[in-house]
């Protein structure tokens, strides 16, 4: 399976990067995986509507630039769907058992992904109704991630 974790933003805090890191050694037994960073656009701190969605706008056309047409396109959102780590495991071994072999799980900037963005979405996902920094949240994806081949194949770590 190909992984490609596409984003808005680069990681700046060397604890940010190193927690990614560690899980991105540990995939490569599982799955090949890539995180791609696309430049997030400049918005000062306020932003009518209409500028808002110009910056999701132009972020999410740089996003979309490295899904592919035949990617699993995972949107990760905070009004998308809640499930468990073991619901999330069995979608990705779906998604393997029906002929995909490759997902792009992809993170917006701080005002969200566009519209176009989730049209694209094959799946809108929730990690929580909390709002977290785009940075922590590529921690959690790529233990997610990892937590769900471990539980694919039946191996300790998931409890």
């Amino acid at each position: 399976m190909q992984i490609s974790i596409i984003t808005v933003g680069k990681l700046k805090e060397r604890y940010w990067k190193e927690a990614v890191a560690e899980y991105y050694k540990r995939l490569g037994r599982y799955c090949n995986i890539t995180i791609t960073e696309v430049a997030d656009e400049k918005a000062p701190e306020k932003l009518s509507a209409a500028q808002r969605l110009e910056v999701k706008d132009k972020e999410g056309e740089r996003l979309l630039k490295h899904v592919r047409d035949n990617d699993i396109c995972i949107a990760l959102v905070v009004e998308g769907e809640s499930i468990s780590s073991e619901q999330f495991a069995q979608r990705l071994e779906n998604f393997a058992l029906n002929g995909h072999s490759s997902i792009a799980c992809v993170i917006g900037g701080s005002l969200g992904l566009s519209a176009k963005v989730l049209h694209r979405a094959d799946l809108k996902l929730s990690f929580s109704l909390f709002t977290f920094p785009h940075q922590l949240i590529r921690v959690i994806l790529v233990e997610q991630i990892y937590r769900a081949y471990k539980i694919i194949n039946g191996e300790t770590y998931h409890k």
